[in-house]
């Protein structure tokens, strides 16, 4: 069965952890190069791979997706560094997000072809860890139709928040990026761009809803283990 190595960067800069994660993707891919140039088959499914599951926190920064549009971030580039907060155009699917302490960061880099070679059913399954850890906090999430990530209240327009944002890129079947889910951070960032490119929708976060702050290492063993059980890929 194919392991996937856990590692927790802590609190690291955006353009450090999104370097790191290129450099681990690209030796899979290399790896998956080598093996099709060594072998009489054009098939990569044997490739000695090594996937990994990487949490992280970020110092306050908003990521642009490949496909999102710059008008949905509302202040100019001063204001942005003029109130500490880094900015990166980068290379995942979706549109602008924010992060920052409080917010538990995942990175999967994974194999896909020792899992299933399917990314809709990928990030259905990442949407799935989510929403399995916060039901061990009674919050009741789940999906919105047509919009990747984790919802509260997602049949209920004036109701409707997000929780979690997702995006991904994957290269050769190795997946990168991943999610970022609102623990304890704060939620004001969010009040300077459209998240996600979603227009009136609101943002939220699991101490907004339970009423007090969680412990972040505890929030991330349960993702770890639903991430286990989920996608039937043991960490080690």
């Amino acid at each position: 069965m194919h392991t996937i190595q856990r590692q927790d960067w802590g609190l690291v800069d955006y353009a450090e952890a999104w370097s790191r994660q290129e450099e681990l993707l690209q030796q899979n891919v290399h790896q998956k190069m080598q093996h099709r140039l060594s072998s009489a088959e054009m098939d990569t499914r044997d490739a000695p791979t090594t996937s990994y599951f990487i949490f992280c926190e970020h110092p306050p920064v908003y990521t642009l997706g490949k496909s999102g549009d710059e008008k949905h971030l509302l202040l100019s580039m001063p204001e942005i560094k003029e109130k500490g907060i880094d900015f990166h155009r980068t290379n995942r699917g979706g549109d602008i997000t924010f992060h920052g302490p409080g917010q538990i960061v995942g990175y999967p880099i994974i194999d896909l072809e020792k899992w299933h070679t399917d990314i809709g059913l990928y990030l259905r399954s990442l949407e799935e860890v989510i929403i399995n850890t916060l039901a061990h906090f009674s919050i009741v999430a789940g999906r919105s139709p047509g919009e990747t990530g984790v919802w509260l209240d997602a049949d209920t327009p004036h109701k409707a928040r997000k929780i979690c944002a997702m995006g991904v890129r994957c290269s050769r079947w190795m997946t990168m990026h991943g999610f970022a889910l609102n623990v304890n951070v704060d939620l004001q960032y969010f009040n300077h761009i459209v998240p996600c490119g979603i227009q009136g929708k609101a943002v939220t976060s699991m101490n907004r809803e339970l009423g007090y702050d969680l412990l972040l290492h505890d929030v991330r063993e349960i993702i770890a283990n639903e991430f286990q059980s989920v996608f039937g890929l043991p960490l080690s």
